[in-house]
Protein backbone atom coordinates (compact mmCIF):
# COMPACT_ATOMS: atom_id res chain seq x y z
CA UNK A 1 0.00 0.00 0.00
CA UNK A 2 1.10 3.08 -1.01
CA UNK A 3 0.30 6.19 1.11
CA UNK A 4 0.51 9.82 -0.32
CA UNK A 5 0.86 13.40 0.87
CA UNK A 6 0.30 16.52 -1.19
CA UNK A 7 1.42 19.75 0.64
CA UNK A 8 2.55 23.36 -1.19
CA UNK A 9 -1.03 24.95 -2.50
CA UNK A 10 -1.95 27.88 -1.01
CA UNK A 11 -2.85 31.50 -2.79
CA UNK A 12 -1.16 32.85 -5.79
CA UNK A 13 -1.97 35.93 -7.44
CA UNK A 14 -2.21 35.37 -11.08
CA UNK A 15 0.99 35.19 -12.57
CA UNK A 16 2.41 33.75 -9.83
CA UNK A 17 4.16 30.28 -9.16
CA UNK A 18 4.02 27.26 -7.04
CA UNK A 19 5.60 24.04 -6.38
CA UNK A 20 3.28 21.48 -4.83
CA UNK A 21 5.23 18.68 -3.34
CA UNK A 22 3.78 14.72 -2.92
CA UNK A 23 5.85 12.66 -0.56
CA UNK A 24 5.43 8.99 -1.18
CA UNK A 25 5.27 6.18 1.81
CA UNK A 26 6.81 3.57 -0.46
CA UNK A 27 10.90 3.15 -0.47
CA UNK A 28 9.74 1.48 -3.88
CA UNK A 29 8.34 4.83 -5.32
CA UNK A 30 10.96 4.26 -7.98
CA UNK A 31 9.13 1.44 -9.75
CA UNK A 32 5.91 3.80 -9.81
CA UNK A 33 4.81 6.42 -12.31
CA UNK A 34 3.53 9.85 -10.18
CA UNK A 35 0.85 11.83 -11.77
CA UNK A 36 -1.38 14.73 -10.67
CA UNK A 37 -5.13 15.66 -11.19
CA UNK A 38 -6.85 18.59 -10.34
CA UNK A 39 -10.41 19.22 -9.93
CA UNK A 40 -12.14 22.48 -10.27
CA UNK A 41 -15.59 22.93 -8.16
CA UNK A 42 -18.50 21.64 -10.19
CA UNK A 43 -16.24 20.04 -12.92
CA UNK A 44 -14.47 16.61 -13.56
CA UNK A 45 -11.14 15.80 -12.24
CA UNK A 46 -8.63 16.28 -14.76
CA UNK A 47 -5.29 14.85 -16.16
CA UNK A 48 -2.47 17.70 -15.27
CA UNK A 49 0.81 15.55 -16.03
CA UNK A 50 2.38 12.57 -15.05
CA UNK A 51 5.98 11.76 -14.88
CA UNK A 52 7.29 7.77 -15.58
CA UNK A 53 8.86 5.94 -12.93
CA UNK A 54 12.95 6.33 -14.06
CA UNK A 55 11.68 10.31 -14.94
CA UNK A 56 12.88 10.07 -18.24
CA UNK A 57 8.99 10.60 -19.83
CA UNK A 58 6.91 12.82 -18.95
CA UNK A 59 3.09 13.90 -19.97
CA UNK A 60 1.56 17.07 -20.08
CA UNK A 61 -2.05 18.35 -20.85
CA UNK A 62 -2.16 21.24 -23.18
CA UNK A 63 -3.82 23.25 -20.42
CA UNK A 64 -0.56 23.43 -18.56
CA UNK A 65 2.32 22.56 -20.94
CA UNK A 66 5.37 25.28 -20.87
CA UNK A 67 3.60 26.55 -17.77
CA UNK A 68 3.76 23.18 -15.52
CA UNK A 69 6.72 20.85 -15.01
CA UNK A 70 6.99 17.37 -13.02
CA UNK A 71 9.90 15.87 -11.70
CA UNK A 72 10.99 14.01 -9.11
CA UNK A 73 13.30 12.72 -6.40
CA UNK A 74 13.29 9.09 -5.81
CA UNK A 75 15.64 9.44 -2.97
CA UNK A 76 13.44 11.33 -0.84
CA UNK A 77 10.41 9.71 -2.37
CA UNK A 78 9.05 13.31 -3.50
CA UNK A 79 7.70 14.02 -6.80
CA UNK A 80 7.02 17.99 -7.65
CA UNK A 81 4.55 19.73 -9.64
CA UNK A 82 6.04 23.41 -10.10
CA UNK A 83 3.49 25.54 -11.68
CA UNK A 84 4.44 28.51 -13.06
CA UNK A 85 2.20 31.84 -14.91
CA UNK A 86 -0.66 29.94 -13.04
CA UNK A 87 -4.42 31.63 -14.02
CA UNK A 88 -7.73 31.49 -12.39
CA UNK A 89 -8.43 28.32 -14.53
CA UNK A 90 -5.72 26.61 -12.67
CA UNK A 91 -7.67 26.64 -9.45
CA UNK A 92 -8.78 23.41 -8.13
CA UNK A 93 -7.83 20.04 -5.77
CA UNK A 94 -4.35 18.84 -7.23
CA UNK A 95 -4.11 15.36 -6.32
CA UNK A 96 -0.96 13.44 -6.59
CA UNK A 97 -1.28 9.37 -7.51
CA UNK A 98 0.59 6.51 -8.83
CA UNK A 99 0.72 3.12 -10.90
CA UNK A 100 3.81 0.83 -11.56
CA UNK A 101 5.95 2.14 -14.53
CA UNK A 102 4.75 4.09 -17.15
CA UNK A 103 2.66 7.11 -17.15
CA UNK A 104 -0.92 6.87 -17.98
CA UNK A 105 -3.81 9.85 -18.61
CA UNK A 106 -6.75 8.55 -17.30
CA UNK A 107 -7.55 8.68 -13.63
CA UNK A 108 -9.11 4.99 -13.62
CA UNK A 109 -5.63 3.59 -14.45
CA UNK A 110 -3.88 4.60 -11.25
CA UNK A 111 -4.05 2.15 -7.62
CA UNK A 112 -3.09 5.12 -5.08
CA UNK A 113 -4.18 8.86 -4.65
CA UNK A 114 -3.32 11.81 -2.28
CA UNK A 115 -6.10 13.55 -0.05
CA UNK A 116 -5.09 16.62 -2.19
CA UNK A 117 -3.99 20.21 -1.83
CA UNK A 118 -5.84 23.41 -2.94
CA UNK A 119 -4.62 25.99 -5.31
CA UNK A 120 -6.47 29.05 -5.10
CA UNK A 121 -5.45 31.65 -7.80
CA UNK A 122 -6.57 35.33 -7.27
CA UNK A 123 -7.46 37.74 -10.46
Amino acid sequence: QVQLVESGGGLVQAGGSLRLSCAASERAINTYAMAWFRRAPGKEREFVGAINWTGGSTSYADSVKGRFTISRDNAKNTVYLQMNSLKPEDMAVYYCAARRWDVRTSHDEYDYWGQGTQVTVSS
